[in-house]
């Protein structure tokens, strides 16, 4: 039985092996690997109507596979030089009054006789100079569950039910048309309200 090292010295060629690194470019020009998932692998439902759901159609490939994003569309950059004597003084004279906004904290905190307050964590380079904001998602959100009925099925379930509605106030007032009540109901009836106006 042979050894890893024996297979792989007749199985490749040592100098291929030793000094070169062999890159498997993405398929149609990407940078990476596809990493499309295969149909049996989908999870993505959409819903075909009648409380039937069908997996997603794939995602189109992006315009721009290939090209590589410079961090300048995603980062604020440096407006001043590296170590130049302009930086190096406004990051002293910034430690410099965090130190002291501590030490001030620590002893009011004595006097009072309570703890002193933890020292806050300095943010990183990359959270310094991203420029977008992380959306903050409501610790309370659930998302909907799908229904399995298509948009137009949906629709129609609307529409039916503001009929409903509609009828039964207006049998209840004694009016005859949706335009003798004050409020529309139907959405038909508040686009036709809005154009008027």
């Amino acid at each position: 039985m042979k050894t890893l090292n024996q297979f792989l010295s007749e199985a490749y060629d040592k100098d291929v092996m030793d000094r070169s690194q062999i890159r498997r470019q993405g398929e149609g020009g990407r940078v990476g690997a596809n990493r499309k998932k295969t149909e049996p692998e989908k999870r993505r439902m959409k819903a075909a109507g009648g409380g039937k759901m069908v997996p997603a159609k794939t995602y189109k490939d992006r315009k721009d596979i290939g090209t590589q994003k410079q961090a300048s569309t995603r980062e604020q950059q440096p407006e001043k030089e590296r170590g130049s004597a302009e930086v190096k003084q406004s990051y002293a004279d910034k430690v410099k009054a965090e130190r002291k906004k501590a030490a001030q904290a620590r002893a009011a905190a004595k006097k009072s006789g309570s703890a002193a307050p933890e020292a806050k964590k300095t943010p990183t380079a990359s959270q310094l100079l991203t420029k977008k904001s992380a959306k903050k998602v409501s610790p309370s959100y659930t998302p909907q569950k799908a229904s399995g009925k298509s948009a137009a099925e949906r629709k129609a379930a609307m529409k039916k039910g503001e009929r409903t509605l509609r009828d039964i106030q207006l049998k209840n007032l004694g009016k005859k048309s949706e335009k003798e009540l004050k409020n529309p109901i139907t959405q038909k009836e508040i686009t036709r309200r809005n154009k008027a106006k």
